[in-house]
């Protein structure tokens, strides 16, 4: 309930929030782009007062996404979209225009692996520990808790527990992790005139380079169905990390990530991966 209203009140306010920074910003707003209207943020074109293209983002407050702002901070354009402006009390940022736009998914997912690959390899910074940021433990247990209080509707007891166990083991800190982006999909990835290719909507978290492998493969549903290691391998391999680690991450994400209902098919892929 405190969700759904923390909801309303952030939809209620967006006119006003949008107009406020229009003004202090000198923007032109466009429309908003198609499916971003009340949802988890409101994201349209605009115009800043030089002619310059950019995009206005206004994010609904959510824990996964409450530190993109700090995220596209770090990265600061490498290889992520620039952070132009920021409001950090309305959760607004304005962001560099990609153009074209077209999302990564406009090319062949086998093609998606290569040079989301080499995106991930670039955000994860070894030499750079980044500081105040959230671990990956601390969203693992927050879906964890939702998994648990929706135990009456469960398929499989024993399958469901491996999977929040694998949470609680695979998150534990170590001083190999990296800032991750935790959600970098091929609809996350834009072509763009500064790069080729160009990074949207990190969720940052602290934590295991094998964690950020399963949002793309998540996204491949075809191949997991018919070859799950051997995608999640070559996948691996391409990130130069461990494909036991990624099957594991898979597993648990599978079968233990909050979810209205868990369905056949991903039951049966989890059951793949054990």
């Amino acid at each position: 309930m405190r969700v759904a209203l923390a909801d309303g009140l952030w939809l209620a306010r967006l006119p006003e929030t949008i107009s406020l920074l229009e003004q202090r910003w000198r923007l032109d707003v466009g429309q908003p782009f198609q499916g971003s209207d009340g949802s988890c943020a409101w994201v349209a074109p605009v115009r800043r007062i030089d002619g310059r293209p950019a995009v206005l983002k206004l994010g609904m407050p959510h824990m996964e996404g409450a530190h993109e702002l700090l995220g596209l901070r770090f990265w600061d354009g490498d290889p992520t979209v620039h952070l132009l402006e920021a409001d950090v009390d309305t959760n607004a940022m304005l962001l560099e225009a990609c153009e074209p736009g077209d999302s990564l998914r406009s090319i062949d997912e086998r093609e998606q692996d290569v040079v989301i690959a080499r995106l991930l390899r670039r955000l994860w910074r070894s030499s750079e520990r980044p500081s105040g940021f959230r671990p990956l433990a601390a969203q693992m247990d927050y879906w964890a808790k939702e998994t648990v209080a929706a135990a009456l509707r469960w398929p499989d007891l024993s399958l469901i527990e491996q999977g929040l166990r694998l949470f609680e083991e695979l998150s534990r800190e170590s001083p190999h992790d990296v800032l991750l982006a935790t959600d970098l999909h091929a609809g996350n990835v834009l072509r763009a005139q500064r790069e080729p290719w160009l990074v949207i909507d990190p969720k940052p978290f602290v934590g295991e380079r094998a964690y950020d492998a399963t949002q793309h493969l998540l996204n491949c549903p075809g191949r997991l169905r018919t070859d799950p290691l051997g995608t999640i391998r070559r996948f691996a391999d391409l990130l130069e990390i461990d494909d036991t680690r990624v099957r594991l991450w898979m597993l648990a994400r599978t079968v233990a990530e909050p979810r209205a209902t868990w369905t056949d098919d991903s039951l049966r892929l989890a059951r793949a991966l054990t």
